[in-house]
């Protein structure tokens, strides 16, 4: 069984992480998506509400399971028995410092290999950091997440 490992903050979770992990659900047994629980990042959701947004949005994919984690991403990996790390590139510049973090990885973790999915041109520009600005000045959002994460924005930003 192949096991995959798909982390990152998903503050909050996007349709372009879900086009991935849904996409990373196919090539793998089992897709583990990782919440980091960062202290020290500036996160809008904590990691309870983050973890229960992502299940939310992947509750029909049955080979997916969501946890959170506050360790090294290559010592979460070797906890859940992943030898996949998935993440997903938007530009170059994410490219730049995924193969950066990759070399880091590899040295801690030989046996982890870097899988990288390209996202969907209709996601290229998404980000969370963005789409928290967007919709914090009221933008509609709603084509960007699911409708139950544009909600839990609304209200977490005081913008109903």
């Amino acid at each position: 069984m192949t096991i995959a490992v798909y982390p990152g903050s998903f503050d909050p979770i996007t349709n372009g992480h879900i086009d991935i992990a849904t996409r990373a659900a196919q090539l793998f047994d089992k897709l583990i998506i990782g919440i980091y629980d960062m202290p020290d990042k500036r996160i809008l959701f904590s990691v309870e509400e983050r973890v229960n947004l992502v299940r939310r949005a992947v509750t029909q994919i049955p080979n997916i399971e969501v946890t959170s984690f506050s360790t090294l991403t290559v010592d979460f990996a070797k906890e859940v028995g992943a030898k996949v790390l998935v993440r997903g590139l938007r530009m170059v510049t994410d490219f730049e410092r995924e193969f950066e973090m990759s070399l880091m990885n590899k040295k801690l973790y030989p046996e982890l290999e870097l899988v990288c999915l390209m996202t969907g041109l209709q996601y290229q520009f998404l980000s969370s950091s963005l789409l928290k600005e967007v919709a914090g000045l009221g933008g509609d959002i709603r084509n960007l997440v699911p409708e139950f994460v544009a909600s839990a924005l609304k209200e977490k930003l005081g913008n109903e």
